[in-house]
């Protein structure tokens, strides 16, 4: 069996991100900011191992939910991170998805800082106080809230 420790998210700005991480959703920062800078042709340092060449400066850090499951943010300084994350029909992660008892209130704190309502909030089942509700937060990441855990609104599902 495998678990999930952590993702990787790339942002625009390192130091702004933290923040709205730590402040709007309770991450907590536990490792970092690290600066990572590298001479073009330069081999063996991890950073140019994963990223190649083109990666010659980049910033991330640690951070972690209260259930121990982090994400690790990244800002690429060279090449620049810049644009949007690319829409949830094309291959490849599109959303994170977090706990809260009152997913309303934590979607309003998302865009009172910044982020952006993506959906309305849905039941999930019938009877059963499982909702949930997409967002976005200011760097353009879709984050999804769950009023539950994965495996108790799927494992109690009525068919």
């Amino acid at each position: 069996m495998v678990a999930i420790t952590h993702i990787g998210l790339a942002v625009s700005d390192l130091d702004k991100a933290i923040s709205w991480y730590e402040d709007v959703l309770d991450f907590e920062l536990i490792a970092g900011p690290y600066t990572m800078k590298a001479k073009p042709g330069e081999k063996g340092a991890l950073g140019q191992d994963l990223f190649g060449d083109e990666v010659t400066h980049k910033r991330n850090a640690h951070l972690s939910a209260i259930n121990g499951v982090g994400i690790e943010l990244f800002e690429f300084k060279h090449p620049k991170t810049e644009g949007t994350p690319p829409p949830p029909w094309t291959p490849g992660f599109f959303h994170i998805c977090v706990i809260h008892k009152n997913v309303d209130e934590l979607a309003d704190k998302i865009v009172k800082t910044g982020g952006e309502r993506v959906s309305k909030t849905w039941q999930l089942q019938e009877n059963k106080p499982y909702y949930m509700v997409y967002c976005k937060d200011p760097f353009g990441n879709m984050i999804e809230i769950y009023s539950r855990s994965t495996e108790q609104i799927y494992a109690n599902k009525e068919e």
